[in-house]
């Protein structure tokens, strides 16, 4: 991990909606992004229409220059892209961001894994044993995401679950630059809880972004 840059580097894979909100509150929190996708001249176009801050590289290159590696896209793809780039990602920090849904036939959305389990418990199988892993991110909608981040006069939460105490600074940096207040809930194995509909999710049991007293509410009750 590089401690001399004072900020941390980062590589947000993935160029969706998702991606595109998290590189774009990040660059307007004044941290430096790389940015990657399939298509790097897709890369190229985003990171010159965010500025100076952002650059984009091959997803390689990107891996190799970030200390921290966001993958913004689909479930079933991080599991590919965690076997395909396990070799890169040896003692990177990973942060999942995923959601394991996938649209019904009434127009809503359906859990594409079993009601009991998380994307964040099931991508940990995966990673590299010298890596690091959180999930956080996820529990806004793009909207939301975009929307509320920088709010005044008090900041909305980025809830966050991690295993590596090590790691939680960083994600709390990313957090925080990128216009939200950091809270971290447990461990890996309480991901669920920070996924759609997860009673900490937005499209779950909170249903819109919320203050940190909110937070730290909604944290207590699910403990009485």
């Amino acid at each position: 991990m590089n401690t001399k840059n004072p900020k941390t580097k980062i590589a947000i894979i993935g160029l969706g909606n998702i991606g595109k909100a998290i590189a774009a509150n990040l660059v307007k929190g004044s941290h430096p992004v790389i940015v990657s996708s399939r298509e790097i001249e897709k890369a190229e176009n985003f990171a010159r229409e965010l500025g100076d801050l952002a650059s984009a590289e091959e997803i390689s290159k990107a891996i190799d220059h970030a200390d921290v590696i966001i993958p913004a896209i689909y479930f079933d793809k991080i599991k590919e892209f965690l076997k395909q780039y396990a070799e890169e990602l040896k003692g990177k920090i990973i942060v999942d961001v995923s959601n394991p849904i996938a649209p019904d036939e009434n127009g809503g959305f359906k859990k594409i894994i079993d009601k009991d389990t998380s994307a964040g418990q099931t991508l940990l199988s995966l990673v590299p044993k010298d890596a690091s892993f959180i999930k956080a991110f996820g529990t806004l909608g793009a909207a939301s995401l975009s929307g509320s981040a920088f709010s005044e006069p008090e900041r909305k939460v980025l809830f966050y679950a991690s295993d590596s105490i090590n790691s939680n600074k960083y994600i709390e940096e990313l957090i925080t630059d990128s216009g939200f207040e950091p809270l971290h809930i447990g461990s890996i194995s309480q991901s669920i809880r920070i996924e759609v509909f997860g009673d900490l999710h937005e499209y779950g049991g909170l249903g819109k972004p919320v203050t940190l007293e909110e937070a730290k509410n909604a944290l207590n009750q699910s403990k009485e």
